[in-house]
């Protein structure tokens, strides 16, 4: 956790209302020399549903393992989040580590163990500490109720701030409230979602069926973040719907309201996602890349994936050079259908280069003022089809370096 706040994050702060079956504790676990919370333990009310989506690394943690194991009962009573300690890479003892939680916690709330969800961020390759973890735990279950920041803040690593996000659906003309919290700064190039987030929300939604609305959400949210290219072995989203509420229970998108709720779970989604890039490390430049005109949404997608994770695009924008050229090779090496003499490239509005060449007079000057600013808009029409998608990153900067070289210390 850095004392330096991004400069991007956002200016003012949210209180996030209570969710009705949700009860947020931590405790301090001590998993690294930090004077600070880093174990959340939440109570989720009997009869909660749930549902996730883990990252598609080959080299997962144990926690991802079993979440995703868990997951096939969609049902959730209990969730542990570990930050400091990643517990990815560390083989029998690492599960020895994770079924002490599941013990405990199972115990504790008079559940099954497949009811609990754990998750654990932070450096790969040392084992959870079992004392550590069990004692953390322990003083979490005895510990007052906590706020949602507070929540927020105990489970970041090397993030900047607490991530925080709320909304709203009117559901068979009731209400239901969704509160998020997030944690992620580097490491992130989704393959499902990135980081970990976990969204509660006091509607009542079939355990498949969220499922369905949650792979939609990612796609369009944590599927279109970059910061650095990079997969985590810890990627989890889950997703606890309680049921506390009036509002009729969910079961297909034939429900009255249930267009509203994923369209609810589709902005929370795409809040969070947009905070994690915020606080990229190091960054300084918050990035939107538009991609149209291509053969399909999904060459629109990985098109704009290519531009989003080129060191050199992301450096020269960090520099405020207004080098297109750069724009140009990304999207010739991303391996999708491109003409050259059909693109477009625009930077906040100008257009730069068309039809495979400079603009004729061509002034560089409206677009540096552009790259001057911290909210950078790119867009692209590749002239070829009608797909397009929209992806989201940040500058590379030397506090990217810094940041990660002094990462273990």
């Amino acid at each position: 956790m850095s004392d330096n706040i991004s400069p991007l994050a956002p200016t003012q702060s949210i209180e996030l209302p209570d969710i009705k079956g949700v009860t947020c504790r931590v405790a301090r676990a001590q998993y690294k020399d930090w004077d600070r919370c880093d174990l959340t333990f939440v109570e989720l009310i009997e009869g909660t549903t749930v549902a996730g989506v883990l990252t598609q690394s080959k080299c997962p943690s144990t926690e991802v393992e079993w979440c995703r194991e868990a997951l096939s009962d969609g049902k959730a009573r209990g969730l542990v989040v570990n930050a400091g300690n990643a517990n990815a890479f560390t083989g029998a003892r690492g599960m020895e580590a994770v079924e002490r939680i599941l013990d405990l916690a199972s115990q504790h709330l008079d559940c099954s163990k497949k009811e609990i969800f754990v998750s654990s961020t932070g450096v790969i390759g040392v084992p959870l500490p079992k004392d550590k973890s069990e004692t953390g735990l322990k003083a979490a279950f005895n510990a007052e109720p906590c706020s949602w920041k507070e929540a927020a803040a105990t489970i970041m690593t090397t993030d900047t701030f607490p991530k925080m996000a709320t909304t709203s659906a009117i559901v068979g003309g009731k209400k239901v409230t969704l509160n998020a919290i997030v944690k992620g700064s580097g490491m992130i190039a989704p393959d499902m979602a990135t980081m970990l987030g976990y969204i509660f929300t006091d509607a009542a939604v079939d355990a498949v069926f969220l499922q369905k609305m949650l792979i939609d959400a990612t796609a369009k949210s944590f599927n279109c973040i970059t910061v650095d290219s990079d997969t985590s072995t810890s990627d989890t989203v889950l997703v606890f719907a309680t049921g506390q509420t009036e509002a009729p229970a969910l079961t297909s998108y034939n429900d009255a309201g249930a267009d509203a709720f994923a369209a609810a779970l589709q902005d929370i989604c795409m809040q969070l996602a947009h905070l994690v890039v915020r606080d990229g490390e190091g960054a300084t430049k918050f990035i939107e890349i538009q991609v149209v005109g291509a053969e399909s949404d999904d060459s629109a997608k990985r098109i704009g994936l290519s531009i989003a994770n080129s060191p050199l695009v992301k450096t020269a924008i960090a520099g405020e050079d207004a080098n297109w050229g750069r724009v140009v090779m990304a999207i010739g090496k991303a391996g999708e259908p491109a003409d050259r003499d059909k693109l477009a490239i625009s930077f906040g509005g100008v257009t730069v280069a068309r039809d495979g060449l400079v603009v004729p007079d061509y002034d560089e000057k409206p677009v540096a003022n552009h790259l001057q600013g911290a909210e950078i808009d790119i867009s692209i029409d590749m002239g070829i089809g009608k797909g397009r998608a929209t992806v989201w990153t940040c500058d590379l900067t030397h506090g990217y370096i810094s940041i990660n070289a002094d990462y273990r210390s």
